[in-house]
């Protein structure tokens, strides 16, 4: 490990599981899209409950509906039909303004492709969003510094994401998605553009912000290396869970 469970900066970047109760769930969500002169379904009763501190994977096919499930949880879209509650709270009716905050503060997210913002460096990435929050300036480069060092990257700070690796890039995308302490982090194919090294590399950190220090991940990947390390595993096919689902 390259940090010590102790150090208060880190510790900050999760939350301490609080109780059995979901940090989010899905209820009967369904989505479509237009084809043609019908409809297709890309998520058909969805029902599930993430709790903290857990590593959820959830696997299947290419156009299973992995991402759009992701997104819907993530609120950055709306289901056709169904709810996504956060923390207890629905958020199917809430104004685009509340969804906006929750999303802000209570969710991390991770994609294939890093998005991070090329002018600034890796610590910059990092620190910004947090100042954004209304954290001071020193503040935040203290626990950003703390965490990119925790993630192998204390000697890559200055470095713009031009000048890193693939798998250093992803880093530094783990840490902003961390840093804020949101209740859950989603991850979209975290590894997809990765080679096979920097992949385990960047699954082995997210392993340890979950075992550690008790971070919650949502990851959607094709990766079956995952399962072993998930205390669930979400099999989608065709838009359906397998095997679905209770339905409430």
């Amino acid at each position: 490990m390259l940090f010590r469970r102790s150090s208060s900066a880190v510790a900050h970047a999760v939350r301490e599981p609080t109780g059995n109760e979901p940090v989010m769930s899905l209820r009967g969500v369904e989505k479509s899209f237009p084809a043609g002169a019908g409809q297709t379904f890309v998520l058909r009763r969805v029902t599930l409950d993430i709790r903290a501190g857990e590593f959820v994977s959830i696997m299947g096919p290419s156009g299973a509906g992995k991402s759009t499930l992701l997104h819907i949880a993530g609120l950055l879209e709306h289901p056709d039909r169904g709810d996504v509650y956060i923390d207890g709270r629905a958020t199917a009716i809430l104004p685009d303004h509340e969804r906006t905050r929750i999303r802000r503060n209570e969710i991390g997210f991770i994609y294939q492709s890093h998005h991070l913002l090329p002018e600034f460096t890796a610590l910059e990435n990092v620190l910004l969003p947090q100042m954004i929050r209304g954290l001071t300036r020193n503040e935040a480069n203290k626990r950003a510094l703390e965490l990119l060092s925790y993630l192998g990257l204390g000697e890559r700070l200055s470095h713009r994401p031009a000048e890193l690796s693939g798998g250093e890039q992803q880093r530094v995308a783990l840490a902003r998605a961390v840093i804020a302490r949101p209740a859950l982090v989603l991850a979209d194919e975290p590894t997809g553009d990765l080679d096979s090294e920097s992949a385990e590399i960047v699954l082995d950190l997210m392993w340890s912000l979950n075992r550690d220090l008790g971070a919650t991940f949502v990851i959607a990947t094709h990766n079956p290396r995952l399962e072993s390390h998930a205390t669930q595993v979400i099999e989608l096919t065709n838009g359906r869970m397998t095997p679905p689902a209770p339905q409430t």
